[in-house]
């Protein structure tokens, strides 16, 4: 299974910025093993799109509405998404979950709405600190996966998950590449009792994964790439983790 890397940039970015950014990444392509995406700000959708266009590197979104189409103002339906040639999108991301109160039935359903459209949603699951230290890390992302599991059922193999510790994102903390394991192993004896084909799902770290600790974390037998913050927009590091992905 190939290992995926994939940017997230938040809400960051310009014009000027991301053209330079993607050419950046667009120049180095011949010597990737792994897929990589860019996941980015809407209204630079239809840039980027330009700029990947007939290119290795995958266009991703943020996030998607649970509604298909209608009276919602400001929200981006997962027809619209398709319509700019978008692989992946980020659902659940700890920011949408803390900032937003995105529940677990929400994140389950934007899941669904990416899948029906063609779309591989990359699900997030993870921790706080407190639960961490109250040791509910286990339980909180089992729960989170399972809404998942639950709505979407035999089409959970088609999804991309992402195990993001909310403690180590934009930190500099990042879970040992032992700890990550563990998790992501959770994860994946979960997958298993849910589908057959479980072992399609590729799991991502994405909790501060870097250029000193990528190798390290992609070592594990059960992280299958990163989401990836920060280092996502500096074409320098963002490569690194890359080509730690093989």
């Amino acid at each position: 299974m190939k290992k995926l890397i994939a940017g997230n940039w938040k809400m960051n970015g310009s014009l000027s910025a991301n053209a330079a950014l993607v050419q950046a990444l667009l120049d180095d392509t011949s010597d990737w093993a792994c897929d990589v995406a860019v996941c980015v700000p809407p209204v630079y959708l239809a840039q980027v799109q330009s700029l990947v266009q007939g290119s290795v590197l995958g266009l991703g979104a943020q996030d998607l509405s649970t509604q298909e189409a209608g009276a919602f103002t400001g929200e981006v339906s997962a027809a619209m998404l398709k319509d700019f040639g978008v692989r992946y999108c980020i659902v659940g991301h700890s920011e949408r979950r803390q900032y937003h109160q995105e529940s677990d039935a929400t994140v389950a359903l934007k899941a669904q709405r990416a899948l029906a459209a063609g779309i591989t949603p990359i699900v997030c699951v993870g921790e706080t600190l407190a639960q961490r230290e109250a040791g509910l890390t286990e339980e909180v992302v089992k729960r989170q996966l399972a809404a998942v599991v639950h709505t979407n059922g035999h089409c959970i193999s088609e999804i991309v998950l992402a195990y993001e510790p909310v403690w180590a994102i934009g930190t500099g903390k990042t879970a040992s590449p032992q700890e990550a394991q563990q998790v992501h192993h959770v994860l994946r004896s979960q997958l298993q009792a849910a589908s057959q084909h479980a072992d399609r799902v590729r799991i991502l770290y994405g909790g501060s994964m870097n250029a000193s600790n990528a190798a390290a974390l992609l070592a594990q037998p059960d992280i299958d790439g990163g989401l990836i913050g920060g280092a996502a927009l500096q074409a320098a590091a963002f490569l690194s983790i890359v080509a730690a992905a093989h």
